[in-house]
């Protein structure tokens, strides 16, 4: 796979959902979307990544790699405005609004007030025939999800929130006696459930749309695991490793790497791959296909988990006394490609990897990333995350969702053996705060056949625009744009930037 036609260079901006402007506290679906694809286009750009767009939890520090859902959207997401404009609600509703940051996701105040909101829309729905057809057609078409979904989404409700492993057994145990009680008595829960998903998927294709118009494809992420608290999980645990009381007999993460010391403990199930393989790897064809439907390209997160995977002891708190289990790789990949014509996959191959996964990726084509701000600490002549050092076929990213800004690592974090590498290697004085620009242009005129750029880099903002830290649990996930900071010089300048650079594909 190849991201675009075979030679063609291209670039595109990392920016999440949840960072757009918007009035109602976290970036949504709505008119600063539309507002952002038109900036893409101006400024010669075809491509925008985002991260996951599962349903978050306060459990979880709304992290969208910790889901409870493979398959569902996240309300979150959905526009108010867009409501207004449909039907769903009154000008009046989305104009009483608390006081949100702008420059911040406040979470604890923006979930209950979007599922007011979103409640007050699905009555609407309730007494306005004009879409019911509709909705029974996406109902219809995502069954093999949403029904399971929705169930556990209104259990979970009536339950105060109780993990499913603790719901009564009847419950727990998906017996089809209970859970045809359950639907009788909770209609109107499983309803509202599957309303709001049909309305996210909704304003999700309309924003797709838009962006196929303007020649702007979209790069979607896929975490490879799910929370065991999740829909998936409660559905069919025998896709998981699981001990005779139902537990998890592992959990994932990493060993000790740049992010952490100590490794991460991450503490999803882990798969059970021989269970899958009997299956023909049931699931995972229908969240890839889910997926490819969404997106026009995915991101694997920690795709050597596809290779190999790092199993911890569930009561073991410490991620480093972990170990390496294999996976059926190739079995997985053949069947992948028996279902699939074209598998239009980044593989995200960061951390520990070993020839193994370099073997697999080379052997189905699939890009691999190079990340600038990991380049300056070693040899610079041998660095493979250096531009001299890049084969065509890869995405090159200024930074990731995980990393500080470019800014905030050269204040903050870069040692002075870093700094004095990074201008050596440009072979040019650079002003502290131009050291964003002088990446951005690396990644821009590297041989990669793709260039991402955080927006945080393109803007210049400093560690306070750090989007996620690993390993820690709070403040992650808030940044958000704020409506000035994307001027019209600043689009002529990435334009300008992206023309030089020969990533400009006309339309």
């Amino acid at each position: 796979m190849v991201l675009g036609v075979m030679g063609q260079r291209r670039s595109g901006i990392l920016l999440p959902i949840t960072a757009l402007p918007s009035p109602f506290g976290i970036g949504d679906l709505g008119p600063a979307a539309y507002g952002f694809v038109d900036f893409l286009d101006q400024a010669g750009q075809s491509f925008w990544q985002i991260l996951p767009l599962n349903p978050t939890e306060g459990a979880y520090q709304h992290s969208p790699y910790s889901s409870f859902s493979a398959f569902a959207g996240n309300t979150l997401l959905i526009s108010p405005e867009l409501l207004v404009q449909d039907g769903f609600l009154s000008e009046k509703d989305a104009r009483d609004l608390p006081r949100f940051s702008i420059a911040r996701v406040d979470y604890d105040n923006v979930a209950p007030f979007k599922r007011e909101l979103l409640a007050r829309a699905y009555e609407h729905f309730k007494h306005n025939h004009q879409l019911h057809r509709e909705f029974q057609v996406f109902v219809r078409k995502n069954d093999f999800w949403l029904e399971d979904y929705a169930l556990f989404v209104a259990i979970k409700e009536s339950l105060k929130g109780l993990p499913w492993i603790n719901w009564p057994k009847a419950l727990k145990d998906h017996q089809e006696g209970a859970l045809s009680d359950f639907t009788s008595s909770f209609q109107e829960s499983t309803t509202q459930a599957k309303f709001l998903q049909f309305i996210f998927f909704r304003q999700w294709e309309r924003l797709k749309r838009y962006c196929q118009e303007r020649g702007i494809q979209l790069i979607g992420d896929m975490p490879i695991y799910v929370n065991w608290d999740s829909a998936d999980a409660w559905v069919d645990p025998r896709n998981f490793k699981t001990d005779d009381q139902g537990l998890p007999r592992g959990v994932a993460g990493v060993p000790p790497d740049y992010f952490s010391v100590t490794g991460q403990r991450w503490g999803n199930p882990v798969y059970d791959w021989d269970r899958l393989r009997e299956s023909g790897y049931a699931w995972w064809i229908a969240r890839f296909k889910h997926n490819l439907r969404l997106y026009d390209y995915v991101r694997i997160d920690h795709f050597r988990g596809f290779v190999q995977y790092w199993e911890i002891p569930w009561g073991e708190p410490l991620a480093s006394r972990g170990a390496w289990r294999e996976v059926p790789v190739d079995d997985f990949f053949a069947t992948l490609k028996r279902h699939f014509k074209c598998l239009p996959l980044i593989a995200e191959d960061l951390g520990i990897i070993t020839d193994d996964v370099r073997m697999i990726m080379k052997r189905h084509d699939l890009p691999g990333m190079k990340v600038l701000l990991f380049a300056f600490g070693e040899d610079l002549e041998k660095h493979p995350y250096l531009p001299h050092n890049f084969e065509r076929h890869c995405v090159v990213y200024t930074g990731t969702h995980d990393n500080n800004t470019v800014q905030g690592w050269f204040d903050h974090d870069a040692t002075a053996k870093e700094k004095e590498n990074l201008l050596a290697y440009l072979n040019r004085p650079v002003c502290a705060q131009d050291v964003h620009w002088a990446f951005v242009d690396l990644a821009m005129k590297s041989s990669a056949d793709t260039a991402i750029l955080a927006l945080q880099d393109v803007l210049g903002l400093g560690q306070e625009a750090r989007f996620n830290k690993p390993a820690t649990t709070q403040g992650n996930w808030q940044w958000r744009l704020l409506t000035t900071q994307i001027t019209q010089r600043l689009t002529q300048k990435l334009h300008d930037l992206t023309q030089e650079s020969h990533r400009i594909i006309h339309r």
